[in-house]
């Protein structure tokens, strides 16, 4: 009864026959050999035996320590003997139940940590899905690389149109534009570092964009200003200077400066 229930709390009540159909299968001594030799039948095999050890150990101990009472009673009424006898094995049983108690707890835990275990996805799983969930990590790195080519292309396209290009003066280049009818204030119509700079100032070279030497403003506009997005209110003084000095050569007038 107590295995039942210990069963039954585990995995619940579970009534079925699949069990019972023949299966010429589970007579071949290869496929049987086969589930012990693996760890999971070989773990099940060393449970099985620890059980039968533990048992073995509380029934010898419970009846050695009951065997001189057992020798001092082989003289008395068949009455006394039947109930020293009955006590003995309801002491024995009392023993094994706890005993099987114990075992069955330890067991629960190692069968719920080895359920969850098998709840887990393996490494190649867990890419499996990853790469059915966001998709090839090579197809993406090419998608990334054409954004990231297309991005470049349409910010180089607009450095013909700047105003000016304010450099650092070899590895940095801050494309700067200002309509006075259409802006608020001068936005970054592009910027690089390194190659992307020397491209920035060959486009700006071919198209007449002035270059104009600045190394703190071309570092406070690379840091501050993304591409597209006005210049911060600190810049303003400065880049008006720059502004104003391009458009004197020019033969333009900014707004809000001499001419």
């Amino acid at each position: 009864m107590i295995g039942v229930a210990g069963n039954v709390l585990q995995s619940g009540f579970l009534w079925t026959g699949e069990t019972l159909k023949p299966d010429l299968g589970r007579l071949d001594p290869v496929k049987g050999l086969g589930r012990l030799m693996n760890l999971r039948g070989l773990a099940r095999l060393l449970a099985s035996v620890f059980k039968v050890v533990v048992i073995g150990i509380v029934a010898y101990i419970t009846i050695k320590n009951d065997l001189p009472a057992a020798a001092s009673v082989l003289g008395l009424a068949p009455g006394s003997i039947a109930v020293f006898g009955a006590s003995l094995v309801l002491k024995l049983g009392y023993r094994v139940v706890a005993a099987l108690i114990i075992l069955a707890i330890l067991d629960y835990a190692f069968q719920r940590l080895q359920h969850e275990r098998d709840l887990m996805m393996t490494r190649q799983e867990l890419r499996e899905e990853l790469k059915r969930m966001e998709g090839d990590p090579l197809t993406r790195e090419r998608r990334r690389r054409m954004q990231r080519q297309v991005a470049m292309q349409r910010m180089m396209s607009k450095v013909p149109k700047a105003d000016v290009i304010v450099t650092n003066p070899t590895h940095l280049a801050v494309a700067i534009q200002y309509d006075e009818g259409k802006m608020a204030a001068p936005v970054c119509v592009a910027k690089g570092a390194g190659f992307i700079a020397e491209k920035i100032r060959t486009a700006a070279a071919a198209a007449g964009v002035p270059i104009v030497e600045n190394k703190p403003v071309a570092q406070l506009l690379y840091r501050k200003v993304e591409v597209g997005s006005p210049i911060p209110v600190e810049l303003y003084q400065a880049v008006a200077e720059i502004l104003a000095y391009v458009y004197r050569i020019k033969g333009k007038k900014l707004a809000g400066a001499a001419a």
